[in-house]
């Protein structure tokens, strides 16, 4: 636990560091286009289009547990294209910017944060898209929207943990970022992003599999809280087996990192 302290310490301290350096890269990231930051909100929209156009209208016509497609597809997207983008991002965070950490005392353990901050800003755009839609198709306020904020720190823990580690195992062995980008194709489909894996048209041992993906507990967590009313603690199971899961990707990660920290730049 002393590496986790020290790691999460060192993102504490540095946070103003952390939210200039995410708001510089995105406008340095951007600064050629003609269209500029607007890229961070089409490009998400666009992917959502697309999806509702295959999906929603070519393979699902109908409802899922009395919600309308679109909605339950929305809801379901909008975390998983954050997470799916600080998934990969992060585990390049490291390795992208080696050069520079290894001429200067840097906090490195800031630059998988720093990556994940930068996607707020897309992240949130959509958000305010679900809100429309909710109100559009006339879904009532619920208290259970407070459990909203429970569901955004399962997120940023997850992606957190996931970060530190995957950024420190790219550094060391190369192939690693490549084999994440397949994991995450892969992740797609099976995390109830688009396709309804608790249909009873699957084996129940299969959805069973599902359901222990802990980026699924998110985003089923998002559903139950906007459209389905359901507390995360009626399902207690689930919510230590995922914070179990995080704690301990969070302990391995950060002992990763402050053991080859000092030595990244060999291993290059």
């Amino acid at each position: 636990m002393k590496d986790v302290i020290s790691v999460l310490k060192e993102n504490i301290t540095h946070l103003g560091m952390i939210a200039r350096i995410a708001r510089y890269e995105d406008k340095a990231n951007y600064q050629s286009h003609y269209l500029g930051l607007l890229w961070q909100y089409l490009n998400p929209a666009i992917q959502v289009g697309i999806y509702f156009i295959i999906f929603g209208l070519g393979l699902q016509r109908h409802g899922i547990g009395g919600v309308p497609y679109i909605l339950w597809m929305l809801i379901g997207i909008v975390p998983w294209f954050f997470m799916s983008q600080c998934f990969t991002g992060m585990s390049r965070s490291i390795f992208s910017k080696i050069g520079t950490i290894s001429k200067m005392k840097f906090p490195v353990s800031i630059l998988p944060t720093i990556n994940m901050v930068s996607n707020l800003t897309s992240y949130f755009a959509m958000m305010v898209i679900v809100l429309i839609m909710l109100f559009c198709y006339h879904t009532p306020i619920s208290l259970y929207w407070l459990q909203y904020f429970y569901y955004v720190l399962c997120m940023f823990a997850l992606i957190f943990s996931l970060g530190i580690l995957n950024s420190t195992i790219s550094v060391i062995i190369r192939d690693y970022h490549v084999a994440l980008q397949s994991v995450n194709r892969i992740l797609f489909y099976i995390s109830g992003v688009i396709l309804n894996i608790n249909d009873k048209n699957y084996p129940p041992l299969l959805r069973k599999i599902f359901s222990l993906n802990p980026f699924n507990y998110v985003i089923k967590g998002f559903r139950e809280t906007f459209v389905y009313k359901k507390w995360f603690f009626d399902d207690p199971i689930m919510m230590i087996y995922f914070w179990s899961f995080v704690l301990l990707v969070l302990i391995i990660g950060c002992h990763l990192h402050m053991k080859f920290r000092n030595r990244f730049i060999d291993f290059i």
